[in-house]
């Protein structure tokens, strides 16, 4: 008995597998198998097994793609569409005699994804005959394929008046399907949004499958029933300046042809617009352009007009008026009212600034009892709280008259030193603009160094040469008063440091110490010469330097000390010619003070004090201008004589000592400025 399936079935180019089952009462000694394919009249035989033999018949399209396994199973590879036919297995057993059985082979191809067109004309509701809106192609299927159109994802059915398709079927060479399904549709106005598809049925091994194609929208056409008219900018309500747009909108399709209409809020005359298509556009409307706007359009099926009307009303504030306006001049002491109005569509809100700072609200602003402080200028804004970018403002000059207000800080001394300048500032404010006079006694010098004069204010800056007897005031002036501020000026008389041969015993001790540490200074400098001249200490180069050498010019200042002059006698500077030196160049002892702690250093090593005797030989000695300016008089006046005693005295012999002993009173210190 043999066993086989109904059916098998497999995509073209896949391997087919088909069983064959046989069962036996007694098993024989011998079996043999033999497969046969149904042509269109017979069959024919193309595989044979038996215990010996296992080959496929020559010549009948198989050889090459067939072979049985051991449980006399058929396998064809790369199957063809030619494939799909019965296969017959026969199985024999001898004596047991022989049975068959058959399979139908199955050959699927699954097509290519489906294409939809849709019409690029547009399809009117007002035709009463069905119109082809779309077609759907599938390509290259086997067996062929089924097409189902839908309309947003319900079925289409065939119906009368209403819908057609219309399929057409074509095999191949390749032996495979094509189909192309045409719709044939009556449109309506609701088919204007909607979507439209075909979906394709195949068939697969065990299987039904199905495939949608892209979705379309198709054009209607249908006449305009009725229009609008929207603004469409600006947003919320409209100022003068403002750029309005004004669309016209229908439920047409295609939209028709609008016109533009504007009838004033005093007339009933319509004008016709300049518009674009179904744009109107109003730019920097005024409030004349207020009233009622049209668009129109006529149905072309109908001959019916349409309209559509929308109001629109254009807000506007005027400029601000002020009373009194520009500037105003009010008396002190006198009250002052000014108002301020805008002419509005919508209700304004008004306040009062000065200097940017809120004084005041409402339409009318009271000054009262004026002072210069009430003067300034006043800036009245007029807003409107509904349409804040809606503000304008104007401006108030107010000058109070009255007599000059000096802005003077609060009495104080002004303490100077007598022969130095001061600067002295006078500041008045006050309309007529007024004019600063100065009163100065007891001094010739001095002088304005900076003046600035607004409308209502004035600056005066004097410097003044301080003396003992200096009074100074300032006075400011206009037509309708003046106003006098005295300055209180102490003078410091000019301190000049002296110091007596009587000081304090406080001060003698400073001097002791002074003079005891120049006399250790002597000793160490004696040492060190004395070094020197033994050749135990080297001399610089510096150091034999011939400060006499120096050419004298006329701008060298030689200081003269005489010693029977009191030690607090100022040093008169004079040029190397004997010209007097102006007040300014002179010298005083205490100019020196400061030289002795550092002046040993300088002068007393052995090389200098060497080089320095040369100097003195001309009883003049160079001597460094950090120390002139630094040397005091105490110092000065009893440093020269007890350096010059304590030198040592192996330096007798010098043919400059003589002299410079015989002029011990008077000596002569040269100091050369660079």
């Amino acid at each position: 008995m043999v066993t086989m399936k109904d059916q098998v079935e497999v995509f073209q180019g896949d391997t087919a597998h088909i069983p064959c089952r046989a069962t036996f009462s007694e098993m024989p000694s011998d079996v043999h198998v033999q497969w046969f394919v149904r042509g269109s009249s017979s069959r024919e035989r193309i595989y044979f097994k038996d215990r010996n033999v296992s080959v496929a018949d020559n010549g009948t399209g198989y050889t090459g793609r067939i072979s049985i396994g051991d449980d006399y199973t058929l396998t064809i590879a790369n199957v063809q569409l030619r494939d799909a036919r019965d296969f017959i297995c026969q199985v024999g057993g001898m004596s047991a005699g022989k049975g068959e059985n058959r399979t139908e082979l199955k050959v699927y191809v699954t097509p290519e994804f489906p294409v939809i067109e849709g019409s690029h004309s547009g399809f009117s509701v007002t035709s009463d005959e069905q119109s082809e809106i779309a077609s759907c192609k599938v390509r290259n299927g086997y067996p062929q394929p089924n097409v189902t159109w839908y309309r947003n994802h319900s079925p289409l059915h065939p119906h009368e008046n209403q819908m057609t398709v219309v399929p057409r079927v074509t095999k191949e060479s390749n032996e495979l399907f094509s189909v192309k399904s045409s719709l044939l549709y009556k449109v309506s106005k609701e088919d204007k949004d909607a979507t439209f598809y075909c979906e394709v049925t195949y068939s697969a091994p065990g299987s039904l499958k199905m495939v949608e194609s892209e979705r379309i929208n198709i054009t209607v056409h249908y006449p305009t029933t009725k229009v609008e008219l929207v603004r469409e900018s600006p947003q919320g309500l409209i100022k003068e300046g403002d750029t309005v747009k004004l669309r016209c909108r229908g439920d047409g399709n295609p939209p028709p042809q609008y016109t533009f209409y504007s009838i004033g809020s005093t007339s009933t005359e319509e004008t016709e617009l300049n518009s674009q298509s179904d744009l109107l556009t109003l730019e920097e409307v005024a409030r004349t352009d207020s009233g009622l706007y049209q668009c129109k359009t006529l149905d072309l099926d109908t001959f019916e007009e349409l309209t559509a009307n929308l109001e629109i009303f254009v807000h506007y504030l005027d400029p601000v008026v002020l009373k009194p306006s520009d500037t105003v001049i009010t008396a002190e002491g006198d009250s002052l009212m000014v108002s301020c109005n805008a002419l509005s569509s919508l209700k304004t809100q008004v306040v009062w600034k000065k200097k940017g700072e809120s004084i005041s609200a409402g339409n009318t602003l009271t000054l009262t009892e004026a002072t210069l402080d009430t003067a300034g200028e006043y800036v009245c804004e007029v807003s409107v709280p509904e349409l804040p970018v809606l503000e304008k403002s104007a401006s108030l000059m107010v000058l109070v008259q009255g007599i000059p207000r000096l802005n003077m800080r609060p009495e104080t001394e002004i303490e100077e030193t007598v022969g130095k300048f001061v600067n002295l500032t006078c500041e008045a404010r006050a309309y007529p603009q007024p004019k600063i006079h100065w009163v100065i006694s007891g001094t010739q010098d001095w002088r304005e160094v900076f003046s600035h004069a607004g409308e209502q204010h004035v600056v005066s800056v004097v410097t003044v040469r301080v003396t003992s007897g200096l009074k100074a005031a300032c006075n400011a002036s206009n037509e309708a008063g003046f106003e006098e501020h005295p300055f209180a000026i102490s003078a410091t008389p000019l301190v000049t440091t002296s110091t007596a041969p009587s000081t304090t015993e406080g001060s003698g001790v400073i001097i002791a110490v002074i003079i005891v540490c120049i006399l250790l200074l002597a000793i160490l400098g004696s040492v060190l010469y004395f070094l020197y001249k033994k050749g135990r200490i080297p001399c610089g180069r510096s150091g034999k330097q011939d400060i006499t050498k120096e050419k004298t010019t006329k701008d060298d200042i030689v200081v003269e000390m005489k010693a029977e002059k009191p030690a607090e006698e100022t040093v008169l500077l004079q040029g190397v010619n004997g010209e007097k030196k102006p007040p300014s160049d002179q010298l005083t002892y205490k100019a020196l003070h400061g030289l002795v702690p550092q002046y040993p250093s300088d002068i007393l090593s052995p090389c200098s004090l060497s080089h320095n005797l040369h100097s003195f030989n001309s009883g003049l000695l160079t001597v460094p201008q950090a120390h002139l300016h630094s040397m005091g008089d105490r110092a000065f006046s009893r440093y020269a004589p007890k350096l010059w005693n304590s030198l040592p005295k192996d330096i007798g012999d010098s043919p400059s000592l003589n002299s410079f002993k015989s002029r011990l009173k008077t000596f002569f210190f040269r100091i050369n400025f660079t």
